[in-house]
């Protein structure tokens, strides 16, 4: 389902970790990096670099968002009361692509990305359409009718690789859940370390 195949692992090359925490990722059997190069001893990153490194981390673990949008959502992050970084991940766990993954519909975020695109989820039930589209306290994502059946539904439904958090509320049976909350960063079950204050140390320099 997902056509960035290829891109999420050499994200996870890259970082030299298991960002969305899968059991097919190469970083579970390479730690180092890709390329011919990748083996050598790598040096100690600069204040910048240890920045830029946690914002591409967190910027690819939600699909790879262009770097145009997901400077909106800190500026946003910014603008709102209270502490910035938490602002950040609310903001990134309303997007429909993260509940959708988060409810175990699909089985990465970047699948989660093409469902929605090819129309296969409403919200409140309507149809729409828009990975990006944020979600509000209390609405109920679900999969249409005709899309209850796919063979990727049902088998990231049936999977035990990872548990939908308390923040959605889940009915498999009837491929529906509610979106209850925006969570806290400590409520949000990262496979790896994010550090989303290191990204707003990154923009706001």
């Amino acid at each position: 389902m997902s056509k960035r195949q290829s891109s999420k692992y050499k994200l996870d090359r890259r970082m030299g970790e298991n960002i969305w925490g899968r059991p097919k990722s190469p970083a579970n059997r390479r730690e180092y990096g890709p390329g011919q190069h990748g083996q050598r001893r790598k040096g100690k990153l600069s204040d910048f670099g240890v920045q830029l490194r946690a914002k591409q981390k967190l910027k690819g673990y939600y699909g790879n968002i262009s770097e145009k949008q997901f400077h909106k959502i800190y500026v946003e992050a910014s603008r709102l009361k209270g502490d910035t970084s938490e602002n950040l991940i609310g903001l990134l766990e309303r997007r429909l692509d993260a509940i959708v993954y988060r409810a175990k519909f699909v089985q990465t975020v970047f699948a989660s990305r093409q469902f929605i695109n090819h129309g296969h989820v409403k919200v409140n039930g309507r149809r729409v359409t828009i990975p990006s589209y944020r979600c509000r306290e209390g609405d109920v994502i679900e999969i249409r009718d005709k899309s209850k059946q796919l063979a990727l539904v049902l088998e990231a439904v049936q999977s035990a690789e990872r548990d939908v958090p308390e923040y959605i509320i889940a009915d498999h049976s009837k491929m529906s859940a509610t979106f209850t909350r925006a969570p806290s960063f400590s409520e949000v079950p990262y496979p790896v370390l994010m550090e989303p204050n290191l990204v707003v140390e990154f923009y706001s320099r």
